[in-house]
């Protein structure tokens, strides 16, 4: 993970069809994807039950690019070895899942994994300031987690704030949530370098209509690119 500022698109395979995930991933990747997004809910830190190390561990030989699992699950650090061993080559935890966010990031780190640090909307970017050291990522919710498909949330001022925050540290920005060609130039423009996009992504493609996947994310990364040119 190299902080050159281009933008990865990372789609996320809660869009996906659930009967046909191997192939599914296999034709993102196929039509540009940039990295494997795996949203992991837990029907308790939000309302949405997903997948478990088991599925992800099922995904990990069908992706060849970057597994990015996002773990919308409390308590987290139980299950932190599990997501190593299933293959996640990035992990990110809520800072709002747990009192000891540090202890979180260094077990992560420790795991071999990526640390990612996940910010809720209504969480200032201010709560990870003191965890940049120990982190490889910060997640910006556009939206409240726990569904696909949610209205976006304006959120460039905190992706200002976190940009400025993390300096030269070579930290990424994601952007997770109602990401689409509209609002994708508003938080490139704030400094976002990585876009998890959903239905966005697969909305009218499938397996077998796998260029309708390119097409889209096309369609995001052009956009992004007329307010970097």
């Amino acid at each position: 993970m190299n902080t050159d500022r281009k933008i990865r698109i990372a789609p996320s395979i809660l869009s996906a069809d659930f009967a046909n995930f191997g192939a599914e991933i296999r034709a993102i990747e196929d039509q540009g994807a940039d990295w494997v997004h795996v949203d992991v809910m837990d029907g308790h830190f939000v309302p949405n039950l997903t997948f478990g190390p088991p599925a992800v561990k099922a995904f990990r030989p069908h992706v060849t690019t970057v597994m990015d699992v996002h773990l919308m699950i409390a308590p987290i650090d139980p299950f932190i070895d599990a997501y190593a061993e299933a293959g996640a080559d990035v992990l990110t935890a809520h800072v709002e899942a747990g009192p000891h966010t540090h202890r979180t990031l260094q077990a992560i780190r420790a795991a071999g994994m990526k640390a990612g640090v996940a910010l809720n909307p209504g969480t200032p970017a201010e709560a990870v300031e003191h965890l940049l050291d120990l982190a490889d990522l910060v997640c910006v919710m556009t939206v409240n987690p726990g569904f696909g498909g949610q209205k976006f949330i304006d959120m460039t001022a905190k992706i200002r704030r976190l940009r400025q925050m993390i300096g030269d540290r070579p930290v990424l920005i994601e952007i997770d949530g109602g990401v689409d060609p509209k609002t994708a130039p508003l938080v490139a423009a704030a400094g976002a370098d990585v876009l998890v996009a959903g239905s966005a992504v697969f909305r009218g493609g499938s397996v077998e209509q796998a260029d309708v996947y390119g097409r889209n994310m096309r369609a995001i990364r052009d956009a992004v690119e007329t307010v970097w040119a």
